[in-house]
């Protein structure tokens, strides 16, 4: 491709996006050339009403001059509900070429003012069904439409979770939706296009609704109840037929209610479905309800309706089954060969009456026998009773599972072994685009990284969840915010965490605490722990760096700065942080006996990430132009860095606390200066080395371990830490059969025993943080702080020193595909790079000197994109401009 084009053209990350309240809208696009050194000099960009040809149009920027292709805000006439916009790009770039428009894309808006909702709360009315019954509702009514139709667009939400059928087939694509937000702040509601399931004449619609997180068992000591005691759908569908004329149907009193197949269903414990009872044509006109109850209408608020923010949780993959085992205690089990968070679909042919039971775990025990311990009370268990006559077929509708094993009771002739092909597991998490890879020499770590990709899927159904199979699956902060740049490697995660920030904003204290989990549902004290608390100044900056979203930094910095201001408050001296309950470094290797916190004293983490925290909201106010704030914040960050100094780091430099975690925390944020930093960083790599190549860090020092080894000189200890297959590592559990990242470095023993049941995850991202350092260490793609969301790179490999011979990381960057991939074989190293058009790189080809240097065969000076070439004592050191290069040196 030689020519100048414009493609993946979003508003606000999505394409084609139905179902928006966003009243100014940014858009992004990318530009495409094979010619090197491209650069984006003008754009012009259109937005009209659909169906128009660009006749009705919105708003016409102009020819702009400005290479800037991402976030750029709609700045045309009043954008109104529930109408479609298509828009379009052109561009012009630095060689005096000037694209084609762009293909068009489009989005819909929703309902932008609450007062447009016409629909109430319904919920069955106590009298005949009773609110706290264990069986899912079923709510319906029917209507009549006129033909032809134009569009129907249905608007729905719950307080709990729903499934919507329209003449008996189900319309609502999304899993467990709502979704789970601060409910009573906030709570999302979904669009969906159903024009082609509407019929002339009579048709009906019906919900079914469940406890979900909104009223269900979530927390800790069987909570319930969290965020109300009732159950209540809110539907609005709306008709639009092609003379102009519109009809509404909502929920209202004249709705009808009943229970039906679905018994039970909680998020921890599973699902139970009696074919039986189910009443076939329930969501068709032409259904008999006569015996169905009323429904009455209660008083929830509609202010709090926000349109979808998040990606939509959906089945995005299927997993069969890869064998059928009986363990030594005579139990059928099914291995799915992956720790994976979903649910199974079955399919059998049984006798009416029959039940089949389905229970789910992670690991076999060190017998062979399928074990459940590790699930505490979640009972994680799928019982149908089949109705007769036939193949059925069934899958979980409110409930999801962690698991890699299925013990199956009652299926019938399992005697000989259940068919395989009978039984299917549906991957369900946030339905995130995929944009990262990484891969290297060694295919332990490639499985490593396959690990942290399926520990990302399975922790990201809609909330960053600690784990997905006991009964917790809370948004614990902490996890959050050590792994939210590896997430953003593996996935666009702009809309999940802009959701989460939202949540965690609302939940905010109002001193400035931040609670230990968002959603926030633990008791009221239960907040405000340094590192977990931090995810309100980290996420925020991390969504910045990565997407170069300033509208989202700037709705967060009021909740960044009132952290940091609750910090600054807590004690007697406010520079420090040494007051209030810490997790400290959890789960850290050199803890006391029978402690889960390590033995960095937690003062000095907190007094760290206070300072770190303090260094982002500077930063941020610099970033969003409040100049006050930049200065104010910068003579905190002053203030904490000494009083830090002062008090735990020795006149010599020595840091008070001989940790690898409080080392590798005062080297990555900046508190060690000088000759100080340098000692700091060789007493870390003697600690690493001395300790046989093994880590002692937890949740707190372990994500940036090998980062500060790196990038103060000691990779290749970090290298062999990172290789290193006996515990403590992140391969040693790969040497245990582990398809996800664990929560426990010995979750299994080499014995084969296990960890503590009170907490003992196998699905468990955190340690998966490492993922980052692959990206930007170990292969080299990383970022220039000053341009965000990749507009200038850095790319600067270390290469693996004899124990790694090539690593490639590849990553769709808002800009378009960046990759940088490396081999060292036969005496010669290469870096390969593929650089989006419109952004440059600057890059570093370590150990090499100029003259050895080759780039496609042509010596640097005669490179076509290469400038700035230059020698320093680290090696070559050159800036590229947009392409694909091919750089070779003698090894």
């Amino acid at each position: 491709m030689t020519e100048l084009q414009v493609a993946q053209i979003t508003a606000e990350y999505r394409r084609n996006w139905l179902g928006t309240d966003v009243r100014k809208p940014r858009f992004s696009w990318q530009v495409k050339s094979g010619r090197r050194g491209t650069m984006q000099a003008a754009y012009r960009l259109q937005v009209a009403v659909a169906d128009t040809g660009f006749t009705d149009l919105q708003w016409d920027s102009g020819r702009v001059e400005h290479a800037g292709s991402l976030h750029v805000e709609y700045g045309g006439r009043p954008l109104q509900s529930r109408t479609r916009y298509v828009y379009r790009v052109k561009v012009w770039d630095g060689f005096g070429r000037e694209s084609a428009w762009s293909d068009e894309e489009w989005l819909e808006t929703a309902l932008l003012d609450a007062g447009e909702w016409q629909a109430r709360w319904i919920t069955p009315s106590a009298e005949a069904i009773d609110p706290a019954s264990e069986p899912v509702f079923m709510l319906r009514t029917t209507f009549k439409a006129d033909s032809p139709i134009r569009s129907a667009r249905i608007y729905a939400s719950a307080a709990g979770v729903y499934e919507i059928e329209l003449n008996g087939c189900r319309v609502s694509d999304p899993f467990m939706a709502p979704g789970w937000t601060s409910y009573h702040k906030r709570i999302q509601y979904q669009t969906y296009d159903v024009t082609g399931a509407l019929r002339a004449g009579d048709n009906g619609i019906g919900i079914m609704l469940a406890d979900g997180w909104y009223k269900g068992n979530i927390g800790f000591g069987g909570r319930r109840n969290v965020y109300g005691e009732r159950r209540a759908a809110l539907l609005q569908l709306h008709i639009v037929y092609t003379d102009g004329t519109e009809q509404i149907v909502a929920t209202d009193p004249s709705w009808k209610a009943s229970t039906g197949p679905i018994r039970y269903s909680e998020i921890y414990h599973g699902e139970t479905y009696d074919a039986q009872l189910e009443q076939q044509g329930w969501s068709e006109a032409g259904f008999n309800d006569c015996a169905w109850a009323a429904v009455e209408t209660i008083d929830l608020p509609m202010f709090t309706l926000v349109a979808q923010e998040n990606w939509p949780s959906r089945v995005t993959e299927i997993v069969k089954p890869v064998s059928y085992i009986r363990t030594p205690a005579g139990e059928a089990v099914l291995d799915m060969g992956q720790n994976m968070v979903g649910r199974i679909r079955l399919s059998a042919e049984a006798p009416a009456g029959t039940e089949i039971r389905l229970q789910h775990a992670e690991v076999l025990d060190q017998n062979g026998n399928f074990y459940t311990g590790n699930l505490r009370s979640a009972k994680q268990t799928v019982n149908y009773i089949a109705k007769g006559g036939g193949l059925e077929t069934y899958a979980p509708h409110f409930s999801f599972q962690g698991f890699r094993y299925v013990k199956i009771e009652g299926y019938p002739g399992q005697e000989n072994g259940p068919p395989l092909d009978r039984f299917a597991g549906e991957v369900i998490h946030s339905d995130m685009e995929p944009t990262g890879e990484f891969e290297c020499s060694n295919s332990m770590v490639n499985q490593l990284q396959r690990n942290i990709v399926w520990g990302q899927r399975g922790n990201f159904l809609d909330v960053p969840t600690d784990c997905p199979q006991r009964d917790e699956r809370l948004g614990w902060t902490g996890d959050a915010q050590v792994f939210v740049r590896t997430a953003a490697f593996n996935y666009n995660v702009a809309p999940f965490f802009t959701k989460w920030m939202r949540d965690m904003k609302a939940d905010q204290l109002p001193n400035g605490g931040v609670p230990y989990v968002i959603p926030h549902m633990l008791e009221e004290t239960a907040h405000s722990s340094a590192a977990w608390g931090d995810a309100a100044a980290i996420c925020p900056w991390t969504m910045y760096l990565v997407y170069g979203d300033t509208r989202l930094l700037a709705e967060q910095f009021d909740s960044m700065k009132a952290w940091v201001d609750y910090i600054r408050s807590q004690g007697e001296d406010e520079y420090l942080w040494n007051t209030g309950f810490h997790y400290g470094d959890w789960l850290g290797l050199d803890a006391k006996e029978n402690s889960y916190i390590g033995a960095t004293p937690k003062d000095l983490i907190a007094s760290a990430f206070y300072a770190y925290s303090t260094r982002l909201v500077k930063d941020a106010a610099a970033v969003l132009g409040y100049t006050g704030e930049a200065q104010i914040y910068g003579e905190l960050l002053d203030r904490v860095e000494q009083a830090f100094r002062h008090e735990f780091i020795t006149p010599a430099g020595r840091i008070a606390a001989p940790t690898q975690t409080a080392y590798a925390l005062a080297l990555k944020f900046g508190l060690v200066e000088g000759t100080a930093k340098e000692r700091a960083a060789r007493e870390l790599n003697e600690m690493v080395v001395q300790n046989d190549y093994h880590l002692t860090t937890g949740f707190v020092g372990t994500p940036y371990l090998c980062r500060v080894l790196s990038d103060n000189g000691y990779h290749h200890t970090a290298v062999k830490l990172l290789l290193q297959q006996s515990y403590p590592s992140w391969l040693y559990p790969i040497t245990k059969g582990a398809t996800t990242i664990w929560e426990h470095w010995d979750g299994i023993k080499p014995d084969g025993s296990f960890w503590s049941d009170d907490m003992n995850s196998y699905n468990h991202y955190a340690y998966g943080a490492i993922g980052e350092w692959l990206y930007r260490s170990v292969a080299g793609l990383d970022l220039d702080e000053s341009a965000p969301g990749y507009k200038r790179l850095r790319i600067a490999p270390q290469f693996g020193a004899g124990e790694l011979t090539s690593a490639r990381a590849s990553l769709a960057t808002p800009y378009g595909q960046a990759e940088s991939s490396w081999r060292s074989e036969a005496g010669e190293t290469t870096l390969s790079l593929q650089i989006p058009a419109n952004t440059i790189a600057d890059v570093l080809l370590r150990g090499t000197w100029l003259e050895q240097v080759r780039e496609s065969g042509n010596r640097l000076e005669d490179a076509e994109g290469v400038s700035r070439c230059q020698q320093t004592a680290d090696g070559v050191q050159l800036t590229a401009g947009s392409g694909s290069y091919e750089f070779t040196w003698p090894s």
